[in-house]
């Protein structure tokens, strides 16, 4: 069967006892996610929805979400996922461009999903909670039938993050998601009694591939958290012993630095994966010891549905490179003109594979810009080892180019790392009249890292910035080191460097 949803009606076949969801109480088996995902395809009948029209979702990790996910897709309807911390114009936004002709809102965001939906031209929206929606599902006669499809047609429109410009809507198919959950759970040995953390937003594609699609696909079991907490998150490895650890590199930083975690019983850990961002090394090591598994680091995008590499377990794992290419995907490090750059040279990762979006949603334009001669331009830099190793140097448009010389942030923040006082940091340039562009730390600290004393604070900053500029060549260091109580994060937890503002006064630039 080309549906996606095919991989949930076949597991319930063969194990419909098996729990697919768990919120703190509420269990859901897949016998009962197939059934409600079956009533709310019966929703879209009753509505006169059209296979192929587009559905909005706008939901955080709730049982829910699953329900009206894969009932959407039975039905051959479009799955228009969203982040539920968007405002009433942003929501809009989404949903005009996709066309969408239905919304399911939790309550949560009702007001704003109204709003959007109004602004939009007065889509209708059914809120999702405990008691009404499912009152709704228990009236609704369900439609069973799992609609043919092809394997090409669009399943689910990712948008991604906009760092330039609106968001655009990577049009994933159900070939694509199908191809790349059966690479995720491929590459974690994922089995029927693995229980994954799924603290991953379902909205995101990180999660819905590597976390749902690829647990659905083999029975396994995904132990939710709706909002991320590291606390929560250390309570339910505990709690449900979780097998496998889904997450991005501040997550796994909060969990070191909670309280709770002496005291925790993290033994069921198998394994654990991290993406979405660059990992830190030193945290990356320290995770190891203190959990006692490997974590492993992968690479991918809302584009290419998500995974392209993947470090695999065992001896030979290349800590700090996002491995080889996965089944199924190539790469290749290339120049501005599109030529592949000589191993060892930085150049932008392109990739071509069974991953890769369909294009991007009603943007041709933006479509051929991205693939131009059938490579996806992911916008990273990278370059290769002589094993075929893949190692991400840096966003293409974070690069700093300070006095003619690109600086790669991620190269100055794994050094910010090292220092005991850091727990996170973000390295950015300002613009500088003498440099053309400056660089900038901005970390947060340890807790219990923070002098009292405003003089002791300046000092620790003053020492954090010549920690970095002992192990940096002279034009690499920040030459400013700003304090932020927290870092701005996107859904997933990744730092949001577009959102970082800081201005430094004329002349307290330091300059070489």
């Amino acid at each position: 069967m080309q549906n996606l949803a095919g991989i949930l009606t076949d597991t319930a076949a063969r194990v419909p006892d098996n729990t697919v969801l768990k919120l703190d109480s509420t269990v859901i088996s897949y016998a009962l996610l197939d059934a409600m995902s079956a009533k709310v395809a019966g929703v879209l009948r009753d509505l006169g929805i059209a296979p192929g029209e587009r559905v909005a979702l706008i939901m955080p990790n709730i049982p829910q979400m699953a329900f009206v996910y894969y009932g959407v897709l039975r039905y051959g309807a479009v799955v228009v996922p969203m982040n539920p911390l968007l405002k009433a114009r942003e929501v809009a936004y989404h949903l005009s461009d996709s066309g969408s002709r239905l919304v399911f809102a939790w309550e949560g965001i009702l007001a704003e999903a109204l709003g959007g939906a109004e602004e939009a031209g007065g889509i209708p929206v059914i809120p999702v909670d405990a008691g009404t929606f499912m009152q709704l599902l228990a009236d609704t006669d369900p439609a069973p039938e799992v609609r043919e499809v092809d394997g090409g047609d669009v399943a689910v429109i990712l948008y991604t993050s906009g760092t330039t410009g609106r968001p655009k809507g990577a049009a994933l198919t159900h070939d694509n998601l199908r191809s790349n959950a059966d690479i995720s759970r491929n590459l974690l040995h994922t089995l029927e009694s693995d229980v994954i953390f799924g603290g991953l937003p379902f909205f995101h594609v990180f999660g819905q591939t590597s976390a749902l699609n690829s647990a659905v696909m083999v029975g396994a079991s995904i132990s939710l958290l709706p909002r991320f907490d590291a606390g929560k998150a250390l309570e339910i490895i505990e709690r449900d012993g979780v097998t496998i650890f889904e997450g991005v590199p501040t997550m796994y930083v909060g969990m070191l630095r909670h309280p709770d975690l002496a005291s925790t019983e993290v033994s069921t850990l198998r394994g654990a994966i991290t993406g979405g961002s660059a990992m830190p090394l030193e945290v990356l090591h320290e995770f190891e010891r203190v959990f006692g598994t490997q974590l492993l680091e992968g690479y991918g995008l809302s584009e290419t549905s998500p995974v392209v590499s993947f470090n695999l377990p065992g001896p030979d794992r290349m800590a700090g490179s996002i491995g080889k290419p996965v089944e199924g995907m190539e790469v290749r490090i290339v120049d501005p003109e599109g030529a592949e750059v000589p191993v060892g040279d930085v150049g932008e990762l392109a990739v071509r594979g069974s991953g890769v979006m369909k294009g991007y949603w009603n943007n041709p334009e933006a479509t051929q810009a991205a693939i131009p001669d059938g490579w996806f331009r992911s916008g990273d830099l990278a370059r290769a080892d002589e094993a075929g190793n893949l190692y991400i140097v840096d966003r293409k448009k974070d690069v700093i180019l300070r006095g003619g010389y690109n600086v790669y942030p991620r190269e100055v923040e794994e050094v910010l790392y090292e220092h005991p006082a850091v727990a996170e940091a973000a390295v950015i340039g300002v613009p500088d009249d003498l440099h053309g562009e400056e660089i900038v730390a901005v970390v947060g600290l340890k807790e219990g890292a923070l002098p009292d004393a405003d003089d002791a604070r300046d000092a620790l900053l003053a020492e954090i910035r010549d920690f970095a500029k002992d192990r940096l060549a002279a034009y690499k260091y920040p030459r400013r080191v700003v304090l932020t109580d927290e870092l701005p994060k996107g859904p997933t937890g990744k730092i949001l460097k577009r959102e970082i503002r800081v201005d430094i006064p004329a002349g307290e630039a330091e300059t070489v």
